[in-house]
């Protein structure tokens, strides 16, 4: 009997704009798209709650998120890199 393969998870990269909580940091994903009526390119931003089990994100940096199992009420991402540090 062949094993059901995984579905593939969804990553999305952001700045991570809050890291009060812990082991979470609220990361910012903005996204370029047409406005609905007047089709002008307008940025969408999505904040996404993330875990971090380290607590090794800063506000500022650039980060790799994935999609995962339900955590908390709103945290469905884990962080997955550090891609830039803040300065």
């Amino acid at each position: 009997m062949a094993q059901p393969t995984r579905a593939v998870r969804k990553e999305r990269q952001g700045i991570v704009v809050s890291d009060k909580m812990d082991k979470t940091v609220v990361v910012a994903v903005e996204r370029v798209g047409p406005h609905p009526l007047y089709q002008r390119v307008v940025k969408h931003t999505t904040k996404l709650l993330a875990h971090d089990e380290e607590n090794r994100c800063k506000p500022g940096d650039k980060v790799r998120v994935m999609e995962t199992r339900p955590l908390s009420k709103r945290k469905r991402w884990r962080v997955i890199a550090v891609l830039e540090q803040a300065k």
